[in-house]
């Protein structure tokens, strides 16, 4: 058996062991009870070998070299290990575990931050950022503002409100150069019928960090409800959504945070829970009170959740919080930062090579997206991936037709360094 393999099926069955140990009627590992992961003390003097003790946790192929977080990250052992052993504890007694919930949801609370009472799980980004858009109280020629690089899951659910409600869409081109001039573009646009501003933490394309805790000041002395697409930021860089000064804030599990998917966070602040109805609702989101026959929204952001929910995958996002805890999220966001440093600083020395991701370090993070004038890129992404095995993410929002590289706590220098040769050798004149 390969020894990597072999390694992480013994931290597998560790965590195996460790999940084995809850109640069939247990909410799991408690908020503030540790991992089941099984990582060294980190030895400044020599980081490499905590960092391999990381990437043994991760399921990934041996010889697959995977750069694309961004996209979809995969989730580490014990995450592994706490879905299948709650989907087994459910299935033995064929009961929904949905009382298990609220001990995850106080976690994942924890970890941003925020009361637990302001906090939904929801499937992914994608629905947190619907529901802003379908429950704010919005008619036609309300304005709506947010960036030309916004993912699909955050800017399709406006224009189906365009559609729907006659709500406009604005859009800026974000600066990748100036913070500052991010807020002053938005203010360009804004008008007496704006309502909403709504920004990419990160933007998906280029990985543009954007200033949201001085546009959320703006917008909040303005009166305007402020929307964060958290998908690239939660697990990447340190995230306390209080500090951010937004209204709401959604993110996906299953990109940098390694939780299962269809695992996501909606954040709605206390103040303004009673403004943002829930578009859709059902058992667990609201109660009929039997005597006066009243329905009741569920209080605070519980009134977004609905339905009977797959309590295993939540509890495995819970579970990847503890793990993003017990290595540190300052710890991972360096990570990150120095392996994206590392390729940009590779590719920079490359011929044809024109790095799309901002160059100051308050604009970047783990990503970097670049293009090369001597290939297409189609064509190298195809290449990169089919004869080196290195999978990163083919950008073509926006007309950038560009590559895409996202580094997390599994991957390495090395693997940065024979990356970057990979490049070399394929856009080679």
């Amino acid at each position: 058996m390969n020894p990597d393999r072999r390694d992480f099926l013994r931290h597998a069955l560790l965590g195996l062991g460790a999940a084995g140990g809850l109640r069939a009627g247990s909410a799991g590992p408690s908020p503030s009870s540790p991992t089941s992961a099984t990582l060294p003390p980190f030895d400044a003097s020599a980081p490499e070998s905590y960092w391999s003790a990381v990437r043994a946790l991760y399921p990934l192929e041996p010889d697959l070299h995977y750069f694309n977080t961004g996209g979809l990250g995969p989730a580490p052992a014990p995450v592994l290990a706490v879905v299948a052993e709650v989907t087994r504890q459910l299935q033995a007694k064929s009961e929904h575990g949905h009382e298990r919930l609220a001990a995850a949801r106080r976690t994942v609370a924890r970890f941003l931050g925020a009361d637990e009472t302001e906090v939904a799980i929801v499937r992914n980004a994608t629905e947190g950022n619907a529901i802003v858009a379908a429950g704010l109280p919005l008619a036609a020629g309300d304005e709506v503002i947010f960036e030309s690089h916004a993912h699909p899951g955050g800017s399709f659910p406006w224009f189906q409100q365009g559609r729907q409600r006659g709500v406009k869409v604005k859009t800026f081109v974000p600066n990748p150069a100036d913070a500052a001039d991010n807020l002053a573009r938005i203010a360009a646009l804004c008008t007496g019928r704006t309502r909403v501003v709504q920004v990419s933490h990160i933007t998906a394309p280029t990985g543009i960090v954007l200033p949201v805790a001085a546009i959320g000041r703006w917008c909040r002395e303005r009166g305007l409800w402020f929307h964060i697409d958290g998908a690239q930021s939660a697990g990447m860089i340190p995230c306390t959504l209080p500090d951010l000064n937004c209204d709401s804030y959604a993110t996906s599990g299953h990109k940098w945070l390694g939780g299962p998917l269809e695992t996501g966070v909606l954040f709605v602040r206390r103040e303004r829970v009673e403004q943002l109805a829930p578009p859709l609702v059902g058992a667990h989101a609201a109660e009929i009170d039997e005597a006066s026959g009243e329905f009741r929204l569920a209080p605070g952001a519980l009134r977004y959740e609905y339905g009977t929910r797959n309590a295993a995958a939540v509890l495995g996002l819970a579970e990847a919080v503890r793990f993003q805890e017990q290595i540190g999220p300052a710890r991972i966001a360096a990570r990150g930062r120095s392996l994206a440093a590392r390729v940009r600083a590779g590719l920079a020395d490359l011929p044809g090579i024109e790095i799309l991701t901002p160059a100051a370090p308050e604009l970047n993070a783990a990503m970097v997206t670049f293009r090369s004038t001597r290939v297409a890129h189609d064509r190298l992404f195809e290449r990169l991936f089919k004869e080196r095995r290195f999978r990163c993410r083919p950008v073509t929002e926006e007309k950038l037709n560009a590559l895409r590289v996202s580094t997390h706590v599994f991957n390495s220098p090395a693997e940065c360094d024979q990356l970057v040769a990979a490049v070399a050798e394929f856009t080679r004149g």
